[in-house]
């Protein structure tokens, strides 16, 4: 593996020359306008500080792209990740934050190393976009209390918001109109100018200008220290092992949705700059990253589509715009520490919310709904309402499951067709009988022959008792059998032949056929009266039933 990763780094780099790296120091600095905001905002809303989610860009955005599986991902703190956070931070606080996501990176390096890179792609899109969707629900009700300045009750996004009714709601209102202030100037502001100063950075920039002058009394993000170390860090002397278990069931969930979101964040981008993720490598390079990260003092980091798509754009070269964004955000710390001490906190707020909205995979959940895929709108409410409602990985877990059984309701809808023979299709493929027995039909069957179908089976091929000699099964479109379905038919054939009707069958696929030798359904109709198409055994029907 190591010895790939040297391949894959000489190749990403050779024939780097100036104009390469201008490329991927103008695409450094644009993502670090785009991530410079969101860090901090993510630092406030997963229960910890701004600092942390500065520490958490800068250490992930260093550590992370220098291991990554691609030349494009741009790791940091996410919205998705906060929805975890905030509930773990309030349950066990900020150190049961850097033990879990210590945790989650071991987590994540094992999963590396047992390449389950490829899980992703067992995961169906309507799922991931419910997903999603629930997460930025889960964002824009977090960020509620900040945004109104008021306090809510429970631990859970939901409960918070239902504590609005239950407990009164009084927000305000100089801190609402900060934050309607962000949403707004995000909302209008210029697509071309988007591209050279980010929404978000533009209206944390235009409300820190509006308040120096107006010196509103609201609630700020606070201190921003200048160090990478902060004072509530995890350390190896202070390490307490018995926290595992407790923590275990957090951690594993840190470490589902970081390897979800990197590696669709790897799949997506992949795309766009036409680079393939080594899968397995991103994985454990996540893991060494939210190891190292804790000891920082950081919250837990992932690949963030938001920023990595962003750094393609701005013609992103190499990993090293992964690692000059976070020198940039880095020298931000030291130099604008001052200005982000004093930024509302329901400006941030307003970020979030406007983030959460273009989270959302419009495009997808548009195309489900409007062409009203059932399966797919099933899927996607279940995932989005059970990410809202309970563990990230729970909704995950349910969301597959819904995917599972709605395919085997799928399977379980086969198809039985009986018709009689049709004389002008016989002489499109050159056949010419002399006359057609209406004795003789034709059962089309398209799907699996299992336990779950027999009854249907069963059911519509007894009808044809007393009314048909010579029944043709065409089982082209029959991939599989199991045990059940060979049972069935065989009661069946005897059932019919005792009434005089006799089964031919025809274009069995090798496994289906082989499988009904082995039941002994082949020996019970004879092999004479097996075909390897519908035509040849009409053929023969039709001469024995005239």
């Amino acid at each position: 593996m190591f010895k790939d990763y040297v391949t894959d780094i000489r190749n990403e780099f050779k024939g780097y020359n100036g104009k390469r790296f201008s490329k991927d120091l103008m695409a450094g600095i644009t993502v670090a306008a785009v991530a410079l905001p969101l860090a901090l905002a993510f630092g406030v809303s997963s229960g910890a500080t701004a600092a942390a989610g500065l520490v958490t860009a800068i250490i992930g955005g260093i550590v992370i792209s220098v291991l990554s599986g691609a030349s494009f991902q741009i790791s940091g703190p996410t919205g998705a990740m906060t929805a975890i956070l905030v509930t773990l931070a309030a349950k066990y606080g900020m150190q049961g934050i850097l033990i879990a996501c210590f945790f989650a990176g071991i987590m994540l390096i094992a999963a590396g190393v047992l390449k389950l890179g490829r899980i992703i792609y067992y995961i169906p899109s309507s799922v991931i976009t419910g997903f999603t969707s629930g997460i930025a629900v889960i964002i824009a009700l977090g960020q509620l209390d900040n945004f109104f300045g008021v306090t809510s009750k429970g631990n859970l996004a939901i409960t918070k918001f239902i504590s609005y009714f239950t407990e009164g709601f009084h927000p305000d209102i100089p801190t609402m109109c900060i934050g309607l202030a962000v949403i707004v100037i995000m909302i209008i502001w210029p697509k071309k100018l988007n591209e050279k100063i980010p929404s978000s950075l533009a209206a944390l920039i235009i409300i820190l200008i509006v308040n120096q002058f107006l010196k509103l009394d609201v609630a700020m993000v606070g201190d921003i220290p200048k160090t990478l170390f902060l004072d509530e860090r995890l350390s190896i002397s202070g390490f307490d092992f018995s926290k595992f278990w407790d923590l275990f069931v957090p951690a594993l969930s840190i470490a589902a949705l970081g390897m979800i979101e990197s590696l669709l964040c790897g799949a997506s981008a992949g795309k766009m700059k036409k680079e393939e993720l080594n899968a397995d490598r991103e994985l454990i390079a996540q893991g060494i990253g939210n190891i190292v990260i804790p000891f920082f003092g950081g919250v837990p980091a992932t690949a963030a589509i938001a920023r990595t798509s962003v750094a393609i754009k701005a013609g992103c070269e190499t990993r090293l715009t992964g690692i000059i964004h976070a020198a940039i955000l880095l020298l931000s710390m030291f130099v604008l520490a001052p200005v982000m001490s004093v930024i509302p906190l329901s400006a941030l707020a307003g970020v979030l919310i406007i983030t959460a909205w273009r989270m959302n995979d419009w495009a997808n959940i548009r195309f489900i709904f409007s062409h009203k895929f059932k399966s797919g709108i099933i899927k996607f409410i279940i995932t989005m309402g059970a990410t809202v409602v309970l563990d990230l990985t729970q909704a995950i877990v349910i969301g597959v499951a819904v995917s599972v059984i709605l395919i085997l309701i799928k399977l379980t809808d086969i198809e039985i067709n009986v018709s009689d023979i049709d004389a002008d299709r016989l002489k499109e493929v050159g056949i010419h009988l002399p006359k057609i027995s209406g004795k003789v039909r034709v059962a089309y069957l398209t799907g699996a022959i299992f336990f779950a179908v027999v009854d249907k089976l069963v059911k519509k091929l007894q009808e044809q008792e007393g009314v048909t000699e010579g029944l043709i099964l065409s089982m082209r479109g029959v991939p599989v059998i199991d045990l059940s379905g060979i049972q069935a038919l065989i009661e069946l054939v005897e059932e019919l032949e005792s009434h005089g009707t006799e089964v031919y069958l025809t274009s069995v696929q090798p496994k289906v056929l082989e499988e009904m030798e082995r039941g002994g359904l082949i020996d019970l109709i004879g092999e004479e009266y097996i075909f390897d198409s519908a035509e040849e055994a009409i053929i023969v029907a039709q001469k024995e039933h005239m």
